[in-house]
């Protein structure tokens, strides 16, 4: 491969990832954003049942009165919280877990891979309705919730990401030599299988602005004047006709947001994966 072809192939992988860290980049500044400063207080319902968008009202407001740029503001913030909180829980306790399969012996790994697949069975607005039952409905919940069903999918794949590099040579030659299994870890295992583990955890990440919403939409997620964008389309289905923009917009901005991650997943794979690196 020539230097000419080489720099080509790196500019056309890095497009995606490009693309990918503006578009969720947009959506974190207006997240940010509204945490200093929002156009209207949330519970403000003094604009009027859906007024069209004007110079007091950017986008117009909902069938409550409320500022709908406002209501998006928040939503935002809330998407992003949703996200985070979920995929560190489910890192957390997942890598946790998918190490400690790793290293267990031949029975109890069976044991746990068996537990892992009835988890990822499990469904997870079920269990997100178990937690509201314990915890009551709020954003807590919906994100223990969507952390927890998103634990044994990390779990396994770190499971099988390090029984692949516990077989290989250099982990026996660092053993031979004296090394103890925690620096193993930490010095071996944990840095050839965390280009994976990233990749994954940001499509995870997605996957838990979607479900934050999901559950927002059938009420079980955080409650008003919280402004998930979920809820946003569940309260606008009503007036989609009248007023089609209190449900479009939401619904952009979610799209927006997931592709937006899904492009950089793509672009950190296309990037950390030696493979595709050695093809292009």
């Amino acid at each position: 491969m020539t230097p000419t072809t080489a720099q080509g192939a790196r500019r056309r992988r890095s497009v995606p990832l490009t693309i990918g860290c503006v578009l969720v980049g947009l959506i974190v500044a207006v997240g940010l954003l509204s945490l200093v400063w929002v156009p209207f207080s949330p519970d403000d319902t003094s604009g009027g049942r859906l007024a069209q968008p004007g110079l007091s009202h950017l986008l117009g407001t909902d069938k409550l009165g409320r500022d709908l740029l406002t209501q998006l503001m928040i939503g935002a913030r809330i998407a992003l919280t949703s996200g985070v909180g979920a995929v560190a829980i489910g890192a957390l306790l997942g890598i946790s877990l998918g190490l400690a399969a790793g290293f267990a012996t031949r029975w109890l790994d069976d044991v746990v891979a068996a537990l892992l697949d009835i988890l990822i069975a499990f469904p997870t607005l079920l269990l997100a309705m178990l937690v509201v039952a314990a915890r009551s409905a709020s954003l807590g919940s919906a994100v223990i919730a969507i952390g927890l069903a998103m634990t044994a999918v990390v779990a396994r794949l770190t499971r099988v990401l390090v029984k692949q590099v516990l077989a290989q040579d250099y982990i026996t030659a660092a053993r031979t030599s004296g090394t103890s299994w925690p620096r193993v870890v930490t010095g071996h295992v944990l840095p050839n299988i965390w280009a994976t583990l990233s990749v994954n955890l940001a499509l995870q990440f997605g996957l838990a602005v979607l479900a934050e919403a999901s559950l927002s939409y059938l009420g079980l997620g955080a409650p008003p004047p919280n402004a998930s964008w979920g809820r946003m389309l569940q309260e606008a289905q009503a007036t989609v006709l009248t007023a089609p923009l209190g449900a479009i917009a939401p619904g952009v901005l979610l799209v927006v947001l997931v592709i937006g991650v899904n492009l950089v997943a793509d672009g950190l794979r296309d990037t950390m994966d030696p493979t595709r690196r050695r093809s292009s």
